[in-house]
């Protein structure tokens, strides 16, 4: 019996420092955030989302992004 396709979902992956200057690689964005006029500065909200996120879990405050580039770049 065949399968139904299911739909893909592309990520593009992120480097991001921050102002303490630590460093996280490789930090997954939905691809279909991107490419608009802001281009990859939406990236920056999703990121920041799922900062929140951990640092909810964690108990630890998010850190403010200083820089974010497309990983292998």
């Amino acid at each position: 019996m065949a399968r139904k396709p299911t739909a893909r979902t592309e990520f593009v992956f992120f480097d991001v420092i921050y102002e303490d200057g630590s460093q996280r690689s490789n930090r997954k964005v939905d691809a279909n955030l991107l490419g608009g006029l802001d281009g990859d500065e939406a990236a920056r909200g999703a990121i920041m989302e799922q900062d929140r996120a951990i640092a909810e879990k964690s108990g630890l405050p998010p850190l403010p992004i200083k820089t974010l580039k497309r990983s292998g770049k």
